[in-house]
């Protein structure tokens, strides 16, 4: 219910398994765009599935001008996309801290920001098993967030300001994740 059917939206979730994506977004009425590693697109079979679940490559090694252009072209296009705030999957299943860069997409973009919490994903295949095995998972999305008051003084403030702006919403992003229960 808190996932519009239309326009575009962000959802930020915490990420602890290769599952997450192909998880949150089987459990959508529509399609999520979702970032992965450009080197992922390498591989053919798993550069092809990626590609249908209608992923954008980056490249986390710098060079994120052309992700951060084409997540915007998307959500000004109308669609959905799925973030990770963190930048990578938890080491033991924990929210980590996010990366300012959430903060700077949702500045540039219009989007309504929806908060997703994956729980069990960590124990059926986390960051240090090499198999998936069977566990439950459980997946939690947020009511929807608005940051017009930021994206307004962004506008106008300077460039340390809008740094600040940036990990402002990066860490609300993150405590408004972490606040999320299996309730």
């Amino acid at each position: 219910e808190n996932i519009p059917a239309l326009g575009p939206v962000i959802l930020a979730s915490n990420h602890v398994s290769f599952l997450d994506p192909p998880l949150i977004g089987a459990f959508l009425p529509r399609k999520i765009h979702f970032l992965a590693r450009k080197t992922l697109f390498d591989s053919p079979l798993l550069g092809w599935l990626i590609r249908q679940l209608q992923a954008v490559p980056v490249d986390r090694d710098g060079g994120g001008g052309a992700g951060l252009e084409a997540i915007l072209d998307r959500l000004d296009g109308g669609a959905g996309i799925l973030l990770f705030p963190e930048g990578t999957r938890s080491p033991d299943g924990e929210v980590k801290t996010a990366r300012a860069g959430i903060g700077m997409t949702v500045i540039k973009s219009s989007a309504p920001v929806i908060p997703v919490r994956i729980f069990g994903a960590f124990e059926a295949w986390g960051r240090h098993q090499k198999f998936p095995r069977p566990h439950r998972i459980r997946i939690v999305f947020g009511r929807p967030l608005h940051f017009e008051k930021l994206r307004a003084e962004a506008e106008t403030c300077d460039k340390a300001r809008l740094k600040e702006i940036y990990q402002e919403i990066a860490d609300h992003l993150m405590d408004a994740i972490r606040g999320l229960t299996q309730d």
